[in-house]
Parts: structure tokens; sequence; C-alpha cells
């Protein structure tokens, strides 16, 4: 049984973990659009293995998304589509953020 907000990462030992922590600000217009799309448009990307992300009501939230290389990271973050995106959060959407990659060496877990 599996649960969708987890990411399942195969063979996890030596894929990468993007961080991206943000705080957004009051707009919302396309927001949730655009970030649906992003994940939709990640997932067929070579390379992308899952996503997890969270938000809290003071609208601080944090999304990892997994890769098997350095260069499927790089791909994505030329995607076009992707890069219009980061534009439209540093203009709206985003009060701050912070980007962070990071090489993930084990994946354990637990589940009842």
């Amino acid at each position: 049984m599996s649960d969708e907000r987890f990411a399942e990462l195969p063979d996890a030992g030596g894929c990468w973990a993007v961080i991206f922590s943000s705080l957004r600000t009051g707009v919302d217009e396309g927001y949730a659009e655009t970030a649906e799309r992003m994940v939709e448009l990640a997932s067929r990307q070579p390379g992308f293995l899952g996503a997890e992300s969270a938000r809290g009501a003071d609208g601080f939230g944090i999304t990892v998304s997994y890769w098997r290389s350095r260069e499927d990271i790089a791909a994505w973050r030329a995607h076009a589509e992707h890069a219009l995106a980061r534009e439209a959060g540093r203009g709206k959407w985003y009060e701050r953020y912070a980007l962070r990659v990071a090489r993930v060496e084990r994946d354990a877990g637990w589940m009842r």
C-alpha cells in the first residue's frame, strides 16, 4: 500500500534531491495550476523519480523533487516552461525562496 504524498524511490541510493523552500506572497492567481503543471511536466522528464511537498498556513512550504543525476536536474532547470514558471514565481508568488541540491545516500522508511 502506498501513500501518494510520499515519493517512491526505486533504488534511491545515489539519487539527487532538489529541495525548494519558499515563502508565498498573498497572490494566488494561477499558482495552483502552475504548480500542478510543473509536477506534470517534471514527471515526464528523463531521470525524474518523484516529489514530496507540504505548505503551512503561514505560507512557508517545502518541495523536494528526486532525480537520478545532476544532468537530469540541469535539463529540468533549462526546460522553457519551467523557466517561465520561475519568473512568475519571482514576480508574484514568492516572497523568498531557497534552492538546495543534495545527494541522497540512503532511503529508509516505515509504514503501519
